[in-house]
């Protein structure tokens, strides 16, 4: 009994997420919340939400997110990530605070500016305040963390919760799949892809990807939000796009059903993923917004989005029934299961982080 008992103790987790069903039993047994909470911690919501009194028209929006997969342009990432959980509530951001880790070795007074610099350019860009956090140079670090948080606004009448899938409605997908991933790839492999016989207009390409199409859903949002009634919407993270769907059918406890021949995918994502043996659907997938809304509101979005030339498609649909995701294959059907470790992680040869 004692061995068996040590080796359950010893047992390590791997680099990932938490398993859900770990997840929904922590939240459960240790989640406190006192009556102003109006959205607490759940599989799939964002961010948190607050009623700051009844005399206030609107709600604050509050959210936490960390880099853990890049260490360029890490400042920019931070900010944008966290912007995004915001902007899915169709909420606005207004505040940013971080918690910068410095590793001792190779931190000097230049890396410190940079990372504040694009810290302050981003907030700058997305007319969001920089109001503090915390920083220091801690030992057994190999790389910088950060650690972001946001804080937003929205009316109350105006939320939009991950939750608020209803059957019948139409699951939309706003740009593609998987930009964030396309641009760690080429950041992180550059000189491989390089000596690989990759194009360096292909690689420079791919790295920009942060900025062009871009890992911020905060234009899309507002998009969305001025032109249809939107009865959820969620950001696709660490899992990529496969997570993000599972979340959306868990936090809405209804079926999904989505065609993965319809998802976009840009061309630089398909020749990167490839050559790493990546599944681009499983990628870290910043910059894509899924949504849901009724068919009814389909042609007033196509319209808006066509309009400012972001790409926006019918993936799949919301039916009733249990809560879980489905792809669908003609007449087959098939059960998704949540990816515990990014794809992205297999371009590190020990699927860890260098």
């Amino acid at each position: 009994m004692r061995g068996a008992r040590e080796r359950r103790i010893d047992q390590s987790m791997k680099s990932g997420k938490l398993p859900i069903d770990l997840l929904k039993r922590v939240l459960k047994k240790y989640t406190l919340l006192d009556p102003t909470v109006i959205i607490g911690p759940k599989i799939g919501e964002d961010a948190a939400v607050i009623d700051s009194g009844k005399e206030s028209k609107n709600y604050l929006v509050v959210t936490s997110d960390p880099i853990t997969f890049t260490t360029e342009e890490i400042g920019y990432y931070g900010v944008v990530v966290n912007i995004n959980d915001i902007a899915t509530r169709g909420a606005i951001p207004k505040y940013f605070l971080a918690t910068l880790l410095f590793p001792e070795k190779g931190s000097d007074q230049k890396l410190i500016h940079k990372v504040f610099r694009q810290i302050h350019d981003a907030c700058r860009r997305f007319k969001v305040s920089f109001i503090g956090g915390h920083t220091e140079i801690t030992p057994g670090l190999d790389r910088i963390i950060l650690s972001g948080y946001m804080i937003g606004e929205v009316k109350k009448e105006n939320l939009v919760q991950t939750s608020g899938s209803r059957a019948g409605d139409l699951l939309l997908m706003v740009k593609g799949v998987c930009i964030e991933g396309t641009s760690i790839i080429a950041r992180e492999k550059g000189k491989e892809l390089l000596t690989k016989g990759f194009s360096p207009s292909l690689i420079k390409r791919a790295k920009s990807f942060i900025f062009n199409p871009g890992i911020d859903v905060l234009k899309a949002t507002q998009i969305a939000c001025r032109h249809a009634s939107i009865h959820s919407m969620h950001d696709p993270t660490e899992g990529g796009l496969i997570n993000g769907i599972i979340e959306m059918a868990i936090a809405s406890g209804k079926e999904f059903e989505v065609d993965l021949e319809k998802v976009f995918i840009y061309e630089e994502s398909r020749i990167l993923c490839g050559e790493f043996g990546i599944n681009p659907l499983g990628t870290i997938a910043s910059g894509a917004l899924l949504l849901t809304v009724s068919p009814k509101d389909l042609p007033a979005l196509q319209k808006a989005f066509q309009k400012v030339s972001i790409p926006i498609r019918g993936i799949g649909s919301v039916k009733r029934g249990p809560a879980r995701a489905l792809a669908v294959e003609g007449k087959r059907k098939k059960q998704l299961k949540p990816l515990l470790r990014d794809e992205i992680l297999k371009i590190y040869p020990t699927g860890k982080m260098e």
